[in-house]
């Protein structure tokens, strides 16, 4: 199956997109299932690149690589990017710079979107 997961929540301080993150690295363990993600808002600040989180606390910049090393999608609204003035420069690898239009076509493709 096909799965977009879209996500909404700052990477900390609530575990909405933590465990969305968890969510779709379990669905891409499933056999032949594929998984696309797309950062909305303040969810976009999870791709960003150089996170340092204390000692014993998950790394949401991590993870998101381990999903693109995966073969998951990971795309961040541009405009919710320049809103908060984070650069594609400043985008972990794996994650990229996207747009509304790509959304809709995610959708289209999707056989299940999960909104988080």
């Amino acid at each position: 199956m096909k799965f977009l997961f879209v996500l909404h929540d700052a990477p900390y301080g609530s575990e909405r997109t933590y465990n969305g993150i968890r969510w779709a690295r379990q669905m891409l363990d499933e056999d032949g299932n594929e998984v696309k993600v797309f950062l909305f808002g303040d969810a976009v600040a999870s791709a960003m690149a150089g996170q340092k989180t204390p000692d014993g606390y998950y790394n949401v910049g991590h993870m998101i690589k381990g999903l693109a090393s995966k073969q998951a999608e990971v795309g961040c609204c541009g405009a919710c990017l320049d809103a908060r003035g984070i650069s594609e420069g400043s985008v972990a690898k794996g994650a990229r710079r996207s747009s509304m239009k790509e959304l809709a076509q995610w959708t289209s493709w999707a056989d299940r979107t999960i909104n988080v």
